[in-house]
């Protein structure tokens, strides 16, 4: 008998109107089919499909990836003008960035309140604010 819980990423795709093709199949199921939420690069992504000896471009997964994001799967978090990650966990949370390592992780708790925010401008809506809190060791 089949798991009802077990991921499937034909369906995952087909919900929000993307072809499954077999290249976002095996990149859906390397960042969903462990059921966990993680943060990761492109980079990250295209050197965890080389250990899993899947024939994936650099170019298919920045583009896979920018799919996903656009559909709705993934958050994208952009930490400076040159780091961009991936976020699987789709609610809204703040992240803590660790500047030694590169690392991204989540913050604790729904802690921050944001107040005030600024009126957008006419015809247009604020779809999301972004905490990136920046972290060094000491």
């Amino acid at each position: 008998m089949m798991n009802p819980n077990k991921f499937c990423a034909t369906n995952w795709l087909y919900k929000v109107g993307l072809r499954p093709t077999k290249q976002r199949i095996l990149l859906a199921n390397l960042l969903m089919g462990d059921g966990k939420h993680q943060h990761f690069t492109a980079e990250d992504l295209f050197e965890k499909a080389k250990i899993c000896k899947l024939k994936v471009s650099l170019a298919t997964v920045y583009n896979t990836l920018h799919s996903f994001s656009e559909s709705g799967l993934l958050n994208k978090v952009i930490v400076d003008g040159s780091r961009c990650y991936f976020d699987t966990r789709l609610d809204n949370h703040s992240h803590f960035f660790w500047e030694e390592t590169g690392k991204l992780t989540d913050a604790p708790g729904n802690f921050l309140e944001i107040k005030n925010l600024p009126k957008p401008p006419k015809n247009s809506k604020i779809t999301n604010v972004d905490i990136i809190i920046r972290l060094k060791e000491n």
